[in-house]
């Protein structure tokens, strides 16, 4: 007698044509990973997005670039992430490759890029969360979650409208920060208030123009503002910046730093270049080890400012500065 459990071979070849149809769609849907974890001796290293610019962005690429990299926690760049959730398309190209002449633009692509600029300020004060939302599902799924967002929606001509949209975003994407460039004392008002009404704090980036009371104003207006510390940078600086001075910088401020960028440059002294990590002036042994003893919450961020090596990928360089944190923290 037949035994109607056993399949037959019409329904084993239907099976296997549903299973490779199932592979197929994961291929195309998922990414290539094993879950990154670059959690070492208790301190979060990650990377902020902006280190792979010299490759191909669009939002998954960059997610298997996080993942490829080993780093499990990330400051997130904008583009990529409005791109994906409809953002307007520039119609002038802005590309600029560094060490190469700026590009200038005619009196009608002028017009076209204020054109431009209305439209994105139109669609970020009236964009729903939903792809933002599809974007964190991808993050999650790849083992990555994002402690920082950086959009390019904070300056003084973005209305209230926009600048809340994005702090949605944020809290959608699971950012507890968002960052950007130390502005006006006016507008760091304006933005701790915002960010405190979104309960999503404002970290403040500096360049060279970095010294130890340059933050004083904004973190005296509002708790929702904080520090987004650039160590190399502080080291840029050369006198009176020492390993001493940026150590105490560090202690004295650490509940104001919501996270920490980390590269290797010199003092002014020194040509206050970028190098590959161990080359440079910046204490990052020194720093680290800082983070790690006193137990600091706030994420150290690698971001790859070196030229990349010929024949090394920013993927690889990320890579190593990874795993020049780990050897020091573990």
């Amino acid at each position: 007698m037949k035994n109607n459990k056993q399949p037959s071979r019409r329904q084993l070849l239907a099976a296997g044509s549903l299973a490779s149809l199932g592979l197929l769609w994961a291929s195309n849907s998922s990414f290539n990973f094993a879950k990154p974890n670059s959690v070492f001796g208790g301190v979060q290293i990650g990377t902020i997005t902006y280190s792979f610019r010299s490759m191909p962005g669009d939002i998954k690429q960059i997610i298997q670039y996080c993942v490829d990299s080993g780093v499990s926690a990330i400051e997130l760049m904008g583009d990529a992430v409005e791109e994906y959730a409809g953002r307007p398309v520039n119609p002038v190209p802005m590309r600029w490759t560094p060490g190469q002449p700026r590009p200038t633009f005619t009196d009608e692509q002028r017009a076209q890029m204020a054109q431009y600029q209305k439209d994105v300020s139109a669609w970020r004060e009236t964009v729903s969360m939903d792809k933002f939302k599809e974007v964190r599902k991808l993050l999650d799924q790849a083992g990555i979650s994002v402690y920082a967002y950086k959009p390019n929606a904070f300056g003084e001509k973005n209305s209230d409208a926009e600048i809340e949209s994005a702090l949605r975003a944020a809290k959608v994407l699971g950012a507890k920060s968002v960052t950007v460039e130390l502005p006006s004392a006016a507008q760091t008002q304006r933005l701790g208030a915002l960010g405190e009404k979104h309960k999503i704090y404002f970290g403040y980036h500096t360049h060279t123009q970095v010294k130890d009371t340059v933050y004083d104003e904004a973190l005296a207006q509002n708790p929702y503002n904080s520090i987004n510390l650039d160590a190399g940078h502080y080291i840029a600086v050369g006198a009176p910046h020492t390993t001493a001075s940026l150590l105490a910088f560090i202690e004295a401020k650490h509940d104001r730093i919501t996270s920490m960028h980390i590269k290797d440059r010199t003092s002014k002294e020194h040509g206050a270049g970028n190098l590959e990590w161990g080359k440079g002036d910046t204490p990052l042994k020194e720093v680290l080890t800082l983070v790690k003893k006193n137990k600091y919450k706030f994420p150290a961020t690698v971001e790859l400012e070196y030229d990349v090596p010929a024949g090394s990928t920013a993927v690889e360089e990320v890579k190593k500065c990874v795993a020049y944190a780990k050897n020091i923290l573990v």
